[in-house]
């Protein structure tokens, strides 16, 4: 670590803080993303009924509140771009790329229902299953925004020290 007037470097900090858990989460979470976003059209869209039997009433809704967030969170991590010569480590996503993903699973949520509805002779299209399904987008956004916040890596007020 150079120092230059006492003050640490701040770009060899900023490199190190992004090995880890961070950095590996980062390189798998497209492959994890995709697993969830697979795993979520196999719960919505398999050929059989849904398992029996339910652990509790209303276990479905924790479920499809899982099955949205998850995806979601993933997504997001995926879409986290790596900062440029300049910026602050921690540079979130567009909120173009963050208003996209929320839209689509926004949408997916009721298309999934829709479809269960007029598809399915098993299942019925459940408005309780849609207000979990985009709790569980609201979720997966809160957990994604939550874990950035903490493990930004360099701070502005690390950045402005004489």
């Amino acid at each position: 670590m150079s120092q230059i007037d006492g003050a640490p470097d701040v770009a060899g900090s900023e490199q190190r803080g992004t090995r880890g858990a961070a950095f590996w989460l980062k390189g798998a979470a497209p492959a994890l993303a995709l697993l969830a976003i697979l795993a979520q059209c196999y719960g919505l869209y398999r050929p059989g009924g849904p398992p029996q039997p339910w652990l509790f009433s209303g276990s479905d809704k924790v479920l499809h509140l899982i099955g949205f967030a998850a995806p979601v969170a993933l997504v997001l991590q995926s879409g986290w771009r790596r900062p440029t010569v300049g910026e602050l480590s921690g540079a979130r996503p567009s909120p173009r790329f963050t208003g996209t993903v929320l839209a689509l699973f926004g949408v997916h949520a009721v298309v999934s229902e829709l479809v269960q509805g007029a598809f399915y002779t098993w299942r019925d299209g459940d408005p309780f299953d849609v207000v979990a399904d985009l709790a569980g987008v609201a979720l997966g956004w809160g957990m994604f925004r939550l874990s950035h916040r903490r493990g930004s890596g360099v701070r502005r007020s690390q950045l402005a020290r004489p």
